[in-house]
């Protein structure tokens, strides 16, 4: 009889932190707006995908509606949390919904102040 071993998989569990966050865009007009605007920081890596485009940052990053309205030659206020939810699919980390920006944390203790989250322990 013969025996069959499975091989080892690269895909194994780890549960340190990562330290990112990040989101999926929509391939289309608006997800490139928003990813060109998000290209400018340091901390962030854009990656373009045949339907979507890849928006992970290390720690925070924040999403400024009216720097996507500039670049997007629109006036100001069209683009909002709303507009956003719209284009993105999926995210990962603390998401933060202001008037004037999105904020991505890639640490709940980071987001504790907008989320009306208590760090203290209880006793």
């Amino acid at each position: 009889m013969t025996t069959f071993t499975t091989a080892e998989s690269p895909f194994k569990v780890d549960s340190t932190a990562s330290n990112r966050c990040g989101f999926t865009l929509m391939n289309n007009q608006v997800g490139v707006i928003v990813s060109e605007v998000m290209d400018r920081y340091d901390n962030v890596t854009i990656t373009p995908l045949p339907s979507m485009i890849r928006v992970d940052a290390v720690g925070r990053m924040d999403l400024v509606y009216a720097d996507v309205d500039e670049a997007a030659g629109e006036e100001e206020g069209w683009f909002n949390s709303a507009e956003f939810e719209e284009s993105m699919s999926t995210h990962y980390g603390r998401m933060v919904h202001l008037d004037d920006r999105t904020i991505m944390f890639a640490n709940p203790e980071d987001a504790a102040e907008y989320l009306d989250f208590d760090l203290k322990p209880l006793r």
